[in-house]
C-alpha cells in the first residue's frame, strides 16, 4: 500500500482557499444536501494508490468513472467511459471504444478545455505502467491493487488507436483482466491536468486536489473533520439528484450515533445500537450482504509464526462462533474459507479448521512450546463491514489463548498508522480484512495471499508460495468454470494446511438513515455511492416521531 499520501493530505487543507468563495454558502443543507457521518479520512483523493475502504468509500465512485463497470443484480459488466470494447479470440488484445461526450471537472483550481479522449486513458494506465513515466514516482510510485495482481508484467502495452479508441495488448490471456478494470482502483484522470501540474512542477498535487469525470467534484477537504463535495453540472450521465454531499469524519462509533440521532448526520456508516434505531420511525437500517471476509492473520516472516505448526495451533484454539455470536451479534455467516458461499468458487467441500483447544495444546507442544509464549494481536481502532470491533474481537481471542498456556498483548493504532506500521512487518499477528472490489473470485486470492501482494500490495502475512501461486496462475490462464474451481479449490487446500490467516467471518454491512433518504447507496463490492440519492422535504409532514411504531425496517 502506499501511505505517502496520508501525509500529502494535509496539503489539501487549503482546497476551500483554492477553490474561491464564488459559490460562497449557497448551499443549504437542505434537502439538496446529503450528510454522511463516515468512519475515518481518506489516505488520498486517487484510488489508484489505496485499497483502504474508507478512501474507496469517500472518493472512487463520487469523483471518478472507469472504463468499464458491474451492473445490475446478475452483475454482468457494462459500459462506462468506454461505450463497447472487443476481446480477441485468444484473449490477449481488448479494444475499447470511448464516449465522445464527456467532461472532466472545472473547479477553482482548473478548468478543462478539452472533453475526455484516449490520452487520458493511456495517462492514467501508463502511469502505472511505465517507472520512466513523469507521473509513476509521483506520491511513492505505489499501486497496491495493480502490483499485487502484477498488472505491468500482464500489460504488454496501452496504444491509441485513435482520438476514441484504445487497445490493450496483453502478454497472456487472462480471464480476470476486464474485471480489474471495472474496480474502483481502475480510475480515469486527466491528461491535460497532468500537464499543467507538470508544467508547474507540482505533480504530486493530482492526487490531492483530484479531477475526474464522476458525478461529484471536491469543494474542500478539512483533515479528520469533513470533505465537502458538489455535484458536477455537466457529467455526462443524468446529474446526480444532489446539489450538495458531505462526508462528515467521525472515527467514534458513539458519535456518529448521537449524530444520526440529532439529525446532523443523514446518512450514518457502520451504526450501532441497532434496536434503538428501529424504535424511530425517523430512521432506518439497511443492511446488504457483502463479497468479504474478516480473518485473524499471522505475519509469517516474525517468530513464532514462521512455523505452520504454531498457526495452526493458535487457529484451533480460537472460538470463531463465539466471535461471530459476540462481536457480529450473529449478523454473519462463520466462515469456512477466504471465499463467501455466494462466490461461484466456494467448494462446500473444503475442509473447515475447528475449534479444538486439546489438539492446539498438542501442537503447541510439538512445535516447542510446551510452555507457551508470549504474542500481540494488532486490532483495527475503526469498524469495517468485516469486522465491526476488532478491539472487542481481540479481547475474546486473548482469553480463548490464555486457556492454552499462550499471552497476548493487545496493540492498536490510528487507522493510517495502523496500515503504516502493518505494511513495515511491525506485527506479529492482525485482525483485519477484506472487501472484494468485484465477484471475480481471484480479486480474494490474489490480493491478499500472492507472493506479489507480500512485497508491495495487500498481503501483510507476508506469506509467499509457489504452488500457490502457480495454481491462480493456472486459473487466470483458463476461461473453463470448471477448471478454475478446481484450480481454486486446491489453493483452498494449501491455505488451510500453511494456515497464514485463519477467515472468520463473511459480514452484512449496515447503514442508517432518515427515511426522507432515498437511493442505493451500498453494494455487494467495491465503494459506496451516493450517484442515485435524493432527499425528500418532510418539513410539511407531521413528524414521524409522532407516528405510531412500526417493526423494524432492514431492508436490501
Amino acid at each position: 500500500m502506499n501511505y505517502r499520501p496520508v501525509y500529502l493530505l494535509v496539503v489539501i487543507t487549503i482546497v476551500s482557499l483554492l477553490v474561491g468563495c464564488d459559490e460562497g454558502d449557497k448551499l443549504s443543507l437542505s434537502e439538496r444536501s446529503v450528510i454522511y457521518c463516515s468512519e475515518g479520512s481518506p489516505e488520498t483523493f486517487n484510488p489508484q494508490l489505496s485499497t483502504s475502504g474508507t478512501t474507496t468509500d469517500a472518493i472512487s465512485k463520487q469523483l471518478y468513472n472507469s472504463l468499464i463497470v458491474y451492473k445490475g443484480k446478475d452483475n454482468t459488466l457494462g459500459p462506462s467511459l468506454a461505450k463497447d470494447w472487443h476481446v480477441t479470440r485468444d484473449g490477449k488484445m481488448i479494444t475499447f471504444y470511448l464516449r465522445q461526450d464527456v467532461q472532466f471537472h472545472q473547479t477553482g483550481y482548473f478548468s478543462p478545455t478539452r472533453l475526455f479522449n484516449a490520452d487520458d486513458v493511456l495517462f492514467s494506465f501508463n502511469r502505472i505502467l511505465d517507472k520512466e513515466h513523469s507521473f509513476h514516482q509521483v506520491s511513492g510510485g505505489q499501486y497496491p491493487f495493480f502490483q499485487s495482481i502484477k498488472f505491468s508484467q500482464l500489460v504488454n502495452k496501452v496504444e491509441k488507436i485513435n482520438d476514441f479508441t484504445v487497445r490493450f495488448v496483453l502478454k497472456r490471456n487472462d480471464s480476470s483482466f476486464l474485471a480489474n478494470l471495472a474496480t474502483d482502483y481502475a480510475a480515469i484522470l486527466s491528461a491535460e491536468y497532468g500537464e499543467k501540474l507538470l508544467d508547474a512542477h507540482t505533480q504530486h498535487e493530482i492526487d490531492i486536489f483530484p479531477i475526474g469525470t464522476g458525478p461529484f467534484k471536491l469543494k474542500d477537504y478539512r483533515v479528520g473533520s469533513l470533505i465537502r463535495f458538489y455535484r458536477h453540472d455537466f457529467y455526462w450521465q443524468e446529474k446526480a439528484k444532489i446539489e450538495q454531499l458531505v462526508f462528515d469524519i467521525s472515527p467514534s462509533k458513539t458519535s456518529r450515533l448521537t449524530k444520526l440521532l440529532a439529525k446532523e448526520c443523514d446518512v450514518s456508516s457502520y451504526p450501532i445500537a441497532h434496536e434503538k434505531i428501529a424504535e424511530r420511525n425517523d430512521l432506518e437500517l439497511r443492511s446488504i450482504t457483502s463479497l468479504n471476509v474478516g480473518y485473524f492473520g499471522f505475519n509469517t516472516k516474525k517468530a513464532p509464526f514462521d512455523n505452520k505448526l504454531v498457526r495452526q495451533a493458535i487457529s484451533l484454539a480460537i472460538n470463531k462462533q463465539a466471535l461471530i455470536d459476540t462481536v457480529y451479534r450473529s449478523q454473519a455467516a462463520r466462515a469456512r474459507s477466504i471465499l463467501p458461499e455466494t462466490s461461484w468458487a466456494y467448494d462446500p467441500n473444503t475442509p473447515e479448521l475447528g475449534y479444538d483447544p486439546v489438539r492446539a495444546k498438542s501442537l503447541l507442544e510439538v512445535a516447542g512450546y510446551a510452555q507457551g509464549f508470549t504474542m500481540d494481536i494488532w486490532a483495527m481502532p475503526l469498524q469495517r463491514a468485516y469486522n465491526p470491533n476488532a478491539i472487542t474481537m481481540a479481547k475474546l481471542i486473548q482469553a480463548d489463548l490464555k486457556k492454552i498456556g499462550v499471552k497476548v498483548k493487545i496493540v492498536s493504532y490510528e487507522w493510517s498508522t495502523f496500515l503504516r506500521r502493518l505494511s513495515l512487518g511491525e506485527h506479529q499477528s492482525f485482525l483485519l480484512g477484506w472487501n472484494a472490489d468485484n465477484p471475480e473470485p481471484d480479486n480474494f486470492f490474489t490480493p491478499m495471499l500472492s507472493c506479489s501482494a507480500s512485497e508491495k500490495g495487500n498481503n501483510r502475512t507476508f506469506w509467499c508460495n509457489k504452488k500457490f501461486d502457480l495454481l491462480l496462475q493456472k486459473a487466470l490462464k483458463t476461461t473453463n468454470m470448471n477448471k478454475r474451481k478446481v484450480y481454486y479449490s486446491q489453493a483452498m487446500e494449501i491455505i488451510n494446511e500453511e494456515m497464514p490467516l485463519l477467515p472468520i467471518a463473511h459480514s452484512k454491512r449496515f447503514q442508517a438513515r432518515g427515511i426522507n433518504v432515498e437511493g442505493d447507496i451500498l453494494s455487494t463490492f467495491g465503494g459506496i455511492s451516493f450517484y442515485q440519492v435524493s432527499k425528500k422535504d418532510l418539513s410539511s409532514n407531521p413528524s414521524p416521531l409522532d407516528k405510531p411504531k412500526h417493526s423494524k425496517k432492514v431492508s436490501k
